[in-house]
């Protein structure tokens, strides 16, 4: 997917447009709150990974179906990286799936985002909001968080504007043209790859 102006602006919009919270309420006026970066592997690595990506991208979930999980083995369960994943919103539901995916903490961010990207066709369904509303939380409760927990997380309008503010700010900051984007250390590769093209920019950097 392409983050062009308009999806940016969008983006900024994506918490007033929601129907998940009730209408009319006014955005949240406490300050917001530190949004945790999210993370695998060993933080001391030399070579650091950092994966702009939506949850509503299929270029972004077939990454993850074919190519993440022998990364995930190879490089991060070994401690030879450091990975960091950063949310993209392109709209509304992207922005839900992360603030689910956040609900049951960082021990279960990356199993969350996991089943986020596999049931990818079947939770946006037909892109009816009530729909995907009740499916991602139907996805909460298969792991375990209580109905209600996510019932709050999926309404924090304070932690919302968060993301979309942190996003719009790392995604400025490393000038991300689209999804998925990766930077290994410092360097930028935008697009789908093969897991042995990726193998092979991580070895270049790992020699360096």
């Amino acid at each position: 997917m392409i983050l062009n102006r308009r999806t940016a602006l969008a983006a900024a919009l994506v918490v007033a447009a929601s129907p998940i919270w009730a209408e009319g309420e006014a955005p949240a006026a406490t300050p917001l709150p530190v949004v945790e970066e999210m993370t695998l592997g060993n933080p001391d690595a030399k070579v650091t990974v950092i994966e702009y990506a939506s949850f509503t991208c299929p270029h972004c979930r077939a990454f993850h179906e074919d190519v993440f999980g022998q990364l995930k083995t190879d490089y991060i369960d070994t401690g030879k990286i450091n990975f960091v994943y950063r949310e993209v919103y392109f709209d509304r539901f992207g922005l839900w799936a992360g603030m689910l995916a956040r609900c049951g903490g960082k021990d279960k961010y990356f199993p969350i985002s996991d089943i986020i990207y596999n049931t990818q066709r079947d939770w946006l369904g037909d892109g009816d909001p009530a729909t995907i509303a009740a499916n991602l939380k139907k996805i909460g409760a298969t792991v375990g968080i209580d109905p209600a927990v996510v019932e709050t997380c999926l309404n924090d309008q304070a932690t919302a504007e968060a993301l979309v503010a942190e996003f719009q700010k790392n995604a400025t900051a490393d000038n991300v043209q689209g999804t998925p984007t990766f930077i290994i250390n410092g360097e930028s590769h935008s697009g789908e790859m093969p897991y042995e093209d990726f193998k092979a920019l991580l070895e270049t950097a790992m020699a360096g």
